[in-house]
């Protein structure tokens, strides 16, 4: 049976002496001309490329990680330290010292070292170890010299950073080791190689050369991906001087564009190979795959991009200019595949026919039918549809189980490499002064510095307290300044509960008893405050997300089911990807350092992922639709769907998976998080979900699968994935 059978029927034969002209819907027309115009289409992709690349790189990149959270204390507490010209406005960069015969004979050049430190630019202040005693652990051994910073640390230009880097590491000699801590200097690093992209690359070229035995064939949605990716980071880098994006942005646009854009160039090239199969000419070919399977990506691109602006919804500063980012990334591979992809099949079209012949005449020579073997699984789905729903079901729930505990929050310089500064900086303060000393809580106190002493004396009472330091009054003495440390580490959960005990239980209290207005602010507040909105805007952006997404469901399909049974598994897969990052990053699992999951992460993988799921439920229960159409047999509806995409998805999945999860090679942690997240997820949706509880759900489904009442129908548009017979 045709896999193309419906979609083939759909386009009328070309003109007699009129071959090349495009007949049907907007995309085989597009395809056409792309056709028509193959090198004017591919001398303007080269042309956009180069000049956004130019352009780009003259201009450079203005990103800005950008966490503010108007309503939350520590927002609350950072902006009163600038309006009151508090030296905790400023980030701070610790310079810290270490001599296991003492400190005290290494004064000298210390000193000088520091006072060349404090000429640099981007430095506000410098205070010596040797000017506090509380900066000297108790052995006499360790040490440190807070840099406070004219700005954020964001704000701080990297270059000004590493001048501070270099001039206290030639401090270094002898005995005397020097490292260098802070979220500046952590953002300044080397973040090594691109060995992710570039192994993510090479196995997708690996997988595409297996599926379609041809370097040209494999060649052709890789250079379509790549030429969507690249232009796309030099749109993002533009865009970052007029919208706030985070300086995390670039790797995670190459991780989702690479991905996405082989997928749908895949998906059509796909369906390209099976029209050379049934008989059509290149030019043919080309447009009957633009006018089916170019709807199909177009639909699945534009679920991505409502997802990625339901992270608006949100309203977490520099995350809408990664959503923003990410929608433009999905636009431009939506592009390449709808003009770029049709022009290159016109250039190579002949040379893959030729290919795709030859490998079908060998398979028919050995007796091999395509999709026989899914269309195998789906029968065996059918036969125990229930039994099959239920075991996939409970197994996906089993792993979605530990995402329940989740634990939001921020990797922090514990979590760098071991041959890092600002790990070793990190460790040796822990080593000296107690892990919550890399963690401190700044707490700001509205009164006088009389006041803030009575406040700090409470404040070192309080359960999970290490010590405070001395209150510090900001320049018109309006202000005071408190640093808490905490008995635990910045990550660890008690640290999170001593946030909440301090604005909970302990700061009532006190504004209670001294009149004056407590709050409670720092990095780790901050952080902690970050995860806290996260979860409490979570139900608003799913629901956001889920609720347009299964519109545009219902108006394609026709259907009520379709879009409730699509949102459950979508939910099911990302609940999935969740619980495995808890168990690997969270708990350990397979050796990996323990840690919380990057706050934003979560509805970052959210966005992407259901709007990706929605490319392998829309392949897939478009083509049930075309043979239900056709037919109106639902279950041979179910087996043909299965058996015409099941092998493109799967190897859809597979190039994603690989991409994805070759960014578990990253030093970063949060990438690793993010590939290990992006990876689960497909591989659950392309296989589990798709191949397993779709065909079963549909199967008990029936014909109710397309029920939709008469007058939701009469009030609803008709939007149509498959061109209808002979338009």
């Amino acid at each position: 049976m045709s896999p193309t059978r419906g979609a083939a029927a759909s386009i009328a034969p070309p003109a007699p002496g009129r071959p090349d002209k495009p007949r049907g819907g907007r995309f085989g027309s597009l395809a056409g001309w792309a056709q028509r115009h193959r090198w004017a289409a591919l001398l303007i992709w080269v042309a956009v490329l180069a000049a956004v690349t130019l352009v780009s790189g003259a201009a450079g990149s203005a990103y800005k990680n950008d966490f503010a959270l108007p309503g939350t204390d520590s927002q609350a507490a950072t902006d009163l330290f600038t309006k009151h010209g508090s030296a905790q406005a400023g980030d701070s960069v610790d310079i810290v010292f270490k001599d296991s015969e003492g400190l005290g004979g290494r004064k000298a050049g210390v000193e000088k070292m520091l006072a060349e430190v404090k000429g640099l630019p981007g430095v506000a202040d410098v205070r010596s170890p040797y000017a506090d005693a509380s900066a000297v652990s108790r052995d006499g051994t360790i040490g440190y010299a807070t840099v406070t910073l004219d700005g954020k640390a964001e704000a701080v230009p990297k270059e000004d950073i590493t001048a501070i880097i270099d001039t206290a590491k030639s401090a270094e000699s002898g005995g005397l080791q020097v490292e260098l801590g802070g979220e500046a200097v952590r953002g300044a690093q080397e973040k090594g190689s691109p060995t992710a992209e570039l192994a993510g690359i090479l196995a997708a070229v690996i997988i595409l050369g297996l599926l379609f035995g041809s370097l040209v064939a494999a060649a052709v949605p890789l250079i379509t991906a790549l030429f969507a990716v690249g232009s796309a980071l030099g749109l993002i880098v533009l865009a970052s001087h007029v919208f706030t994006i985070a300086d995390f942005t670039p790797p995670i646009t190459m991780l989702v564009g690479l991905g996405v854009g082989i997928d749908y160039a895949l998906l059509i090239f796909y369906r390209y190979r099976h029209e050379l199969t049934d008989g059509a000419e290149p030019a043919e070919a080309t447009r009957k795959a633009l006018d089916a399977a170019g709807r199909t990506v177009f639909f699945a691109g534009c679920t991505v991009i409502i997802a990625l602006f339901g992270l608006v919804a949100l309203g977490l500063g520099s995350l809408q200019g990664v959503a923003l980012a990410l929608a433009l990334t999905v636009l431009t591979t939506m592009a390449a595949s709808l003009i770029l992809l049709p022009a290159l099949l016109a250039v190579f079209g002949r040379r893959i026919q030729r290919h795709v012949l030859k490998h079908v005449a060998k398979a028919e020579a050995r007796g091999k039918v395509e999709g026989r073997r899914w269309r195998a699984l789906a029968a065996a789905v059918q036969r125990r549809p229930l039994p099959a729903l239920l075991v996939a079901t409970f197994a996906l729930l089993a792993l979605s189980a530990p995402a329940l505990s989740m634990r939001l929050g921020f990797a922090d310089a514990g979590n760098d490499p071991a041959t890092t500064t600002s790990r070793q900086a990190y460790d040796l303060l822990a080593e000296g002064f107690g892990p919550g000393f890399n963690g401190p809580l700044i707490v700001l106190v509205q009164g006088d510095e009389a006041v803030g002493q009575g406040v700090r004396s409470e404040l070192a009472k309080a359960e999970g307290v290490t010590t405070a330091s001395p209150a510090m009054p900001s320049e018109d003495g309006a202000l005071s300044t408190v640093i808490v440390y905490p008995e635990t580490s910045p990550q660890a959960e008690g640290t999170a509960d001593l946030v909440h005990h301090l604005r909970d239980d302990v700061a009532p209290g006190l504004e209670r008893d001294t009149g004056a207005k407590i709050l409670v602010g720092g990095s780790v507040a901050a952080s902690q405050d970050f995860a806290d909105t996260v979860s409490q805007r979570l139900p608003l952006f799913v629901a956001v997300v889920v609720g347009m997404s299964s519109l545009l469901l219902m108006l394609v399909f026709r259907s009520v089911w379709i879009p409730v049974k699509a949102a459950l598994l979508n939910l099911l897969s990302i609940s999935a990807a969740l619980g495995a990052m808890t168990l690997v990053f969270q708990y350990g699992w397979f050796g990996v350092q323990q840690g919380p999951i990057e706050a934003f992460l979560p509805v970052l993988i959210f966005a992407i992922v259901f709007g990706l799921s929605m490319d392998y439920e829309v392949f897939l229960v478009s083509r049930i639709h075309e043979e239900w159409e056709r037919t109106k047999d639902h279950s041979l509806a179910v087996r043909e769907g299965l058996a015409t995409t099941g092998k493109v998805i799967t190897a859809a999945g597979a190039i994603m998976i690989v991409v994805f999860g070759a960014f578990m090679l990253s030093a970063d942690r949060m990438l690793q998080q993010f590939g290990l997240g992006l990876a689960v997820a497909i591989l659950v949706d392309a296989l589990v979900i798709r191949c397993l509880i779709v065909p079963a759900a549909m199967q008990l489904l029936g014909k109710r699968a397309w029920w939709l009442p008469a007058p939701l129908a009469r009030r609803l548009p008709k939007v149509a994935l498959e061109r209808p017979a002979n338009s």
